[in-house]
């Protein structure tokens, strides 16, 4: 694909996030109205009401205002970064989303890098071995790995290495690299486990579609190293459509990351939200929403340009 054909397609794809990022903000901010109860009762929270509250925040949010005004003045905000005031904490929603932020994407890329590398390694082995021994186990485990909600494993998790043996903390995110590391690997593994089998599944099935392939017959035929045929013949046509999955897993770890950020006490995005959700903080609810659409479809679109960069099929494909 040439320089201009991927520039028109990367075009095309930020025209349609953006378009899709339209759509979800209006359906976020219809939140305030679909929610029950009165909109100025629903931004007080738990303060009392009194005529002077109700004054301030009619005037803050333009609730005297048509609904497509308030709409567009808050969209407007949001283009500059401004979710408005936590109900809870009445602290700015982009402070606290900043501050948080950094945690949920350091789970997530902990998350990520075990599922990609115990997933491709235990799907590749499978392959190799299938119909052994092996292939049978690794197999049988990641269907239980697939069964097993997140949340479900996190807890057993804390229960066996956390409270019984003592291995690792039970909760909090750590500070400094090490600490961090050592703090979020609990969590980090109960998040892994069902995209690292869906990697193993996939993984599997696409190396022995390879393996049956003649050209890895004729690698083998001129003499080539088994390391060679792997890296060179194998890994690189087998890999292409597990990249394709990888786009899905990211997806999944920000959703998951709720309930996991919850069970370990972590001070994350998803924990955030959680409690935003619990006390109808519907600013909070706003703006980790917003982010979390932007952060799915930025994902997805790396993930699709990583596809295009190692498949030719798709270069040639867009060519025509």
């Amino acid at each position: 694909m040439g320089r201009n054909a991927i520039i028109a397609f990367v075009a095309r794809r930020v025209l349609t996030m953006v378009l899709m990022l339209f759509v979800i903000s209006f359906l976020i901010f219809s939140l305030l109205y679909l929610a029950p109860g009165n909109a100025v009762d629903i931004l007080l929270g738990s303060r009392p009401r009194t005529p002077e509250t109700v004054r301030l925040l009619t005037e803050q949010y333009h609730l005297d205002k048509p609904f497509l005004t308030q709409y567009w003045i808050w969209l407007e905000n949001v283009l500059q970064l401004d979710f408005g005031t936590s109900i809870q904490t009445t602290l700015p929603v982009a402070d606290e989303v900043k501050s948080r932020l950094p945690t949920s994407l350091f789970l997530a890329v902990f998350a990520f890098v075990l599922e990609m590398s115990f997933g491709l390694l235990f799907g590749v082995l499978a392959a190799l071995k299938r119909r052994g021994g092996v292939d049978r186990g690794l197999v049988a485990v990641s269907v239980v790995g697939l069964s097993m909600p997140a949340f479900v494993s996190g807890v057993l998790m804390l229960y066996v290495f956390a409270v019984q043996l003592k291995w690792f903390p039970a909760f909090g995110a750590g500070t400094g690299f090490t600490d961090q590391v050592w703090h979020l690997t609990l969590p980090a593994i109960s998040l892994a486990i069902v995209g690292a089998a869906y990697v193993v599944k996939h993984t599997r099935a696409a190396v022995i579609s390879v393996l049956d392939q003649d050209y890895v017959m004729f690698a083998r035929a001129r003499g080539l190293s088994a390391a060679t045929v792997m890296l060179r013949y194998i890994l690189r046509n087998a890999l292409i459509p597990v990249l394709g999955l990888s786009a899905m897993i990211l997806s999944f770890l920000v959703i998951g990351a709720v309930l996991v950020e919850v069970t370990f006490s972590v001070s994350g995005i998803g924990q955030m939200l959680v409690r935003a959700a619990t006390s109808q903080d519907l600013p909070t609810i706003q703006g980790v929403g917003m982010l979390v659409a932007a952060i799915v479809m930025v994902t997805n679109l790396i993930a699709d340009l990583a596809y295009m960069a190692v498949d030719p099929r798709v270069r040639l494909r867009s060519r025509k």
